[in-house]
């Protein structure tokens, strides 16, 4: 090419993204009022057009809050409609489109049992700058009802409100906002992208499942993939320390009083007394979570019961609760979990040690626990099998149309085990043909340290796993590891390693440096 002609080529380029931001700034946004998209039915809400430099709703105004580019809001409501009870239902959801896009598309998940339309800014997993900072035409929504607070389950009592929340929604907000991107931008989004967690986990599991053409790379976080289980899971842990647990003057056991203070930091140290050095090094982080055999005997006082030690009581508690239930023919009906640094965490949802509480409903005061009853009370939900994405595994048109699956999960989660999401991707592995046939579109991180989608006392849990699945899709390069860093350990750095691999420290070199550590078997 001639300088000429490089030179026109540049003047082209730059002409055409003037164009782009001009057709794409506060007159076009107040345009969208009027939107209407053939063969949908929409009521539009709302658009309202947001100058750069404005800081995300509900993140405070400090100067280092990120910064948002100028972009237009559109709200609106597909299928508005009187349900039952007379209640008002449709499908909430807004878009967020920046004046300088970048060509790509992100829905992004929900979380609880949804109910309102968050902001849509891509956040998840995606390291300081967000989906929307990038460049990205953000959509998100409320999966088809109102709520009031995270966990309101009134609108179960509406059949097409439920179908909405399980599957429906979330694909009808994917093509209708690709639709409106398409309209806005005079041009359709060259790639599009899923990320959420915990719902929003599930969520993105459900686009692989049951939309596998609609997107080119997801990120499922701590997927709530069967929370029926994982309910019975985290009620056996409290069930097994209620066993131990002083009484309140109702009679009633106060599970978070199983253990002590002392007792609790008994278990993180014993915890990292044997496993913390299986990496490599020393440094209050479990990387190798999967060799990592604790066993809560060895903290067992050896004469009467004292500080920093176990009674044999609370040992048998701790051995059996983080074991998981089984039935009474001796069948796991949930994974354990993980003893990792983050479970006896005060942050977000408190860690198991605190007696495997949630955020749904009053805690756990039975001592002992029926799990056949229990199962028995999942298989006869028959809504439960609407939300579960945990049974299919199928994704070869997923993979197919060359599309990239990105799991990650805390290994201290109190909430949704890791090993049920190991469980699930070891199974997806193997009938999808094995690693090597997945290995090319589809890996799994652990973050040690960190709880329920972020947080934890002992965690790195800032990553990019957007930016990962994007250079995966778009440059083909697959990421063998991400990096990762956090509040917890200013300065400090580790590869979070595909599994089956661990980081392992590579005996020189700085050990806050994630440089000098590799991923091992």
């Amino acid at each position: 090419m001639t300088d000429r002609s490089s030179r026109l080529a540049s003047l082209l380029l730059a002409m055409c993204a003037t164009a782009l931001a001009q057709s794409s700034g506060p007159a076009a946004c107040a345009a969208l009022k009027q939107l209407q998209v053939p063969g949908v039915n929409i009521t539009v809400t709302g658009a309202q057009w947001t100058p750069a430099g404005s800081t995300p709703p509900g993140r405070g105004g400090a100067p280092s809050q990120v910064k948002l580019p100028a972009y237009c809001r559109f709200d609106g409501v597909i299928d508005r409609r009187t349900g039952a009870a007379g209640v008002s239902y449709g499908i909430g959801f807004a878009v967020a489109l920046p004046q300088e896009w970048n060509g790509r598309f992100l829905l992004q998940g929900g979380g609880g049992l949804n109910g309102s339309v968050q902001m849509p800014l891509g956040a998840n997993a995606a390291g300081a700058d967000p989906a929307l900072v990038r460049g990205f035409a953000v959509a998100s929504t409320d999966t088809g009802h109102e709520g009031s607070g995270g966990f309101d389950n009134r609108f179960m009592q509406d059949q097409q409100a439920s179908l909405d929340f399980a599957f429906i929604a979330i694909g009808r907000v994917a093509e209708v906002a690709r639709r409106i991107i398409a309209i806005h931008y005079g041009k359709p989004a060259d790639h599009s992208y899923f990320s959420g967690c915990s719902t929003g986990g599930r969520e993105a599991m459900l686009m692989a499942e049951r939309y596998p053409a609609y997107f080119d790379g997801i990120v499922a976080g701590s997927p709530a993939m069967r929370t029926s289980y994982s309910g019975i899971g985290d009620r056996w842990v409290a069930a097994s320390l209620n066993e131990i647990a002083p009484k309140d003057d109702k009679g009633l056991p106060v599970t978070r009083d199983a253990l002590s203070e002392s007792d609790k930091k008994a278990v993180i140290e014993g915890v990292l007394n044997q496993c913390d050095a299986l990496d490599g090094v020393k440094d209050r982080m479990i990387l190798n979570p999967k060799a990592c055999r604790f066993d809560p005997r060895t903290l067992i006082c050896k004469g009467a019961k004292t500080e920093g030690c176990l009674s044999a009581a609370q040992a048998a508690a701790l051995e059996k609760g983080f074991g998981g239930p089984k039935d009474s023919k001796g069948r796991q009906v949930y994974p354990g979990f993980f003893f990792d640094t983050g479970i006896a965490s005060t942050q977000g949802i408190p860690g198991l040690l605190h007696g495997g509480s949630t955020p749904v409903g009053p805690g756990f005061t039975d001592i002992g626990m029926d799990v056949d009853a229990a199962v028995e009370r999942v298989l006869s939900d028959s809504a439960e099998p609407l939300t579960t994405t945990a049974r299919w595994t199928n994704l070869n048109t997923f993979s197919g149309h060359s599309g990239k699956l990105i799991f990650y999960h805390g290994v201290s989660d109190p909430w949704f085990s890791a090993l049920d999401t190991i469980d699930y991707y070891e199974r997806m592995t193997k009938a999808n043909g094995g690693d090597d046939k997945v290995r090319p579109w589809s890996r799994l991180f652990l973050v040690p340290g960190m709880g329920h989608c972020a947080g934890g006392p002992e965690t790195l849990d800032s990553f990019d796993a957007l930016g990962a699945v994007v250079r995966w899709v778009e440059e083909g390069v697959a990421p063998e590891s991400l990096t990762a860093i956090g509040r917890s350990f200013p300065g400090r750095s580790r590869p979070l390693c595909a599994y089956p691999l661990h980081a392992h420290y590579k005996g020189k070199g700085d050990t806050e440096d994630a440089a000098n550590f590799e991923c091992r078997p």
